[in-house]
């Protein structure tokens, strides 16, 4: 049945084919999530008795760690509340970051809940472990102090003190926080002793309404070398250098460290899920730079730019980010992040109008020799050499391209990747309205008004885009596709569908233009045949009239 299918039709199927299967099996078999584990995990306070079991899990990361280090402790072990009208972070007796709470109500989840940024399972920012197994032990049961328990930040940094006091080593931390969710440490020993310090696991909010997003771990290093160690996907361990920073990151928000020297090595181990966990080996005095917030492009340029490369699109980083960087530049003129995108689908259809245009008449001209194609097709049904021939030949007289209607198709294929990946990963969009009932763009439209609209746009442009189905099954089959998208674009973000439609309603307003102007060529050309035929009628009335002169002249 394929073989039946023009060269344009197999690839608008393989595509529609492609983005349902892309999108419908990340909907029926979604990923599994790792059980969590049980674990008492009661506050760490100074302790003189009994030292607790340590359980070694070298096959976790490749040397000995407490399992006090994967889970969060109580309220009861916080030492340190550092908050703005932005947030409000926690430290606990073993000197992480415990935890961190968005304050925003368009960072909520979609329970309604203040977005936790620190996952309760698994390392915590700034947990030092020391590869010594008795000093280490002696570290998990000796709680740090800080010289202020709380903080409030209102514009101007501030700094605090944590000191950790072991028989024999001192451990002090010098943590400067700053409004926009940053800060600068300062780790030192009393004296060197061998250990690392953990970037934390991942943020994981609202990762039910993930889609085809990536999450993991990143290093990014200082020749623009990107390296993604996805959830699943680690595999023993990798060290690196020259590193700029280090990410464990979800769709939208991630920690972040960076401003390490050049020679600081960075490692990558997996633990029992083969998720990636990131440390890194850290001097007697240590200085770098950290951040657990949003991934928002502002914020991170202003705090450094190299942090921008921390948003992640995938393949389609190198036509995505020029994309995202168009979208917010139309942002600074509209306000509005839907106008936005209506502006940028706008833009990116003048660019391609030249080649789609091209790719629209050509597949109006195909229309209009098909019954004549169909012929040659039957003439020389037992020839397939001479048929093949015959139909080029066809297309040579009418200058039809058969590949014509396909170019602009492949050109729009990453294109629409770039931009699904912009609007799915831009933390910009969240709580970000548009009009009316539209009121959050990271977000499934709640009435899908905008799915509906999407399907019909898409159904109507079909019925005005010219086909050449030689079988009813497979035109069957085509008209509906649009149910088909309409049906897995339910759950989409309103934004990618906005995007989605809007490119539908500027095709059907390009496709009109087209069969306007293709009409008035086939006048035109009507014309010119009527006039050349009447023409030809009076040469040959003039002709016979001189030839019966002649013949009269002549008796």
């Amino acid at each position: 049945m394929l073989d039946k299918l023009s060269a344009n039709q197999r690839l608008m199927l393989a595509v529609a084919l492609s983005v349902i299967f892309f999108v419908g099996y990340t909907a029926i078999f979604p990923p599994v999530e790792p059980e969590n584990r049980v674990i008492d995990a009661r506050s760490i306070q100074t302790t003189s008795g009994e030292n607790q079991k340590t359980t070694n899990i070298k096959d976790v990361v490749g040397h000995e760690i407490s399992q006090k280090e994967k889970y969060a402790t109580d309220n009861q072990s916080v030492i340190l509340t550092v908050t703005n009208k932005d947030f409000i972070l926690k430290v606990d007796t073993l000197g992480r970051i415990s935890s961190k709470e968005l304050l925003q109500d368009k960072f909520k989840t979609k329970d309604n809940e203040h977005a936790q940024l620190v996952s309760v399972n698994g390392t915590k920012p700034l947990f030092v472990r020391f590869i010594d197994e008795t000093l280490n032990n002696e570290a998990m049961q000796t709680a740090y102090t800080a010289n202020v328990s709380e903080v409030h930040l209102d514009g101007v940094a501030k700094k605090v003190v944590l000191t950790q006091n072991l028989k024999n080593l001192t451990v002090i931390k010098e943590l400067t926080f700053y409004d926009d969710g940053h800060y600068d440490a300062k780790v030192s020993l009393s004296q060197y002793k061998k250990y690392f310090i953990y970037l934390g696991q991942r943020p994981k909010v609202n990762e039910s309404e993930q889609m085809m997003t990536v999450a993991g771990a990143m290093i990014y290093t200082d020749d623009d070398i990107a390296t993604i160690i996805e959830d699943g996907d680690a595999e023993g361990r990798k060290s690196f250098s020259g590193v700029e920073l280090i990410s464990a990151f979800d769709q939208y928000s991630a920690t972040i460290m960076y401003n390490f020297s050049k020679d600081t090595n960075i490692i990558v181990e997996r633990d029992r899920d083969d998720n990636p966990v990131v440390y890194f080996d850290a001097l007697q005095t240590m200085l770098f730079s950290g951040y657990v917030g949003q991934k928002e492009y502002k914020v991170l340029k202003n705090i450094k730019p190299v942090l921008t490369n921390a948003i992640e699109y995938g393949w389609f980083t190198f036509a995505s980010r020029p994309l995202f960087q168009l979208l917010s530049w139309l942002h600074g003129f509209f306000g509005n992040w839907g106008w936005s995108i209506i502006a940028m689908t706008l833009l990116i259809r003048m660019v391609l109008y030249p080649l789609t245009y091209k790719g629209m008449m050509s597949m109006q001209k195909i229309k209009a020799i098909s019954p004549q194609i169909k012929e040659v097709q039957a003439k020389y049904k037992g020839d397939p050499q001479r048929m093949n021939k015959a139909v080029m030949d066809m297309y040579k007289k009418h200058n039809a391209n058969p590949l014509g209607g396909c170019l602009p198709m492949i050109l729009q294929i990453p294109i629409f990747f770039s931009i699904y990946r912009v609007l799915l990963n831009a933390v910009e969009l969240q709580g970000a309205p548009w009009i009316m009932w539209v009121t959050d763009l990271s977000r499934m439209d709640e009435y899908y008004v905008l799915p509906i609209l999407m399907g019909a746009s898409m159904f109507y442009q079909q019925k005005l885009t010219p086909t050449n189905f030689t079988d009813p099954i497979q035109e069957k089959v085509f008209k509906y596709l649009p149910v088909i998208f309409t049906f897995f674009f339910l759950t989409f973000p309103s934004g990618l569908v906005l995007y989605w439609f809007v490119n539908n309603i500027f095709s059907i307003l390009q496709q009109f233009v087209v069969n306007a102007r293709f009409k008035n060529t086939q006048d035109v050309q009507i014309a010119h045949s009527k006039h050349a035929i009447k023409e030809e009628h009076k040469e040959e009335a003039k002709m016979k009239q001189l030839e019966k002169a002649k013949g009269k002249k002549n008796d």
